[in-house]
């Protein structure tokens, strides 16, 4: 197998590297939450990802917002944050911990919160999008107008 016939260019790129003292929060933001980007269009020239990371204070929880078109993977780095989304009439309640993944659906308006009193949620996330697409709503059954 030759890797080099699927294109020069790649033949000429090279490895970003971005400290994770430097992350920039320069980024879409919502209430309750901040996000930190590393991995962008901006940072590093990606075409089909953003990754970055999320604090959640202590007893704190995020506006209701979704992420457009970009699927959504999150690593619980630490704490236990919850995550809530509407099914119907009905929140649903994610509870999570360190180690634990989520996935959320584009559009999928959705929160996080922080229910420790003393304790910061920190997480990791990855989108299938070169930016950092939030849409703040006014609630989880809010039209997210697709």
């Amino acid at each position: 197998m030759v890797y080099r016939d699927a294109g020069t260019a790649a033949w000429h790129a090279r490895i970003e590297h971005v400290r994770g003292a430097d992350l920039g929060s320069d980024t879409a933001q919502t209430a309750g939450m901040r996000r930190y980007e590393a991995i962008s269009g901006r940072t590093v020239g990606s075409e089909r990802l953003w990754m970055g990371r999320t604090h959640v204070g202590p007893a704190t929880n995020s506006g209701d917002h979704h992420h457009g078109e970009a699927e959504t993977a999150i690593y619980i780095v630490s704490g236990h944050p919850v995550f809530v989304f509407a099914e119907g009439d009905e929140e649903v309640r994610v509870r999570t911990g360190p180690g634990d993944y989520i996935f959320v659906p584009p559009y999928l308006p959705h929160r996080e919160e922080n229910p420790s009193a003393d304790e910061e949620a920190v997480v990791v996330i990855a989108r299938s999008t070169q930016e950092g697409v939030v849409v703040n709503l006014p609630s989880l059954w809010a039209d997210v107008g697709r």
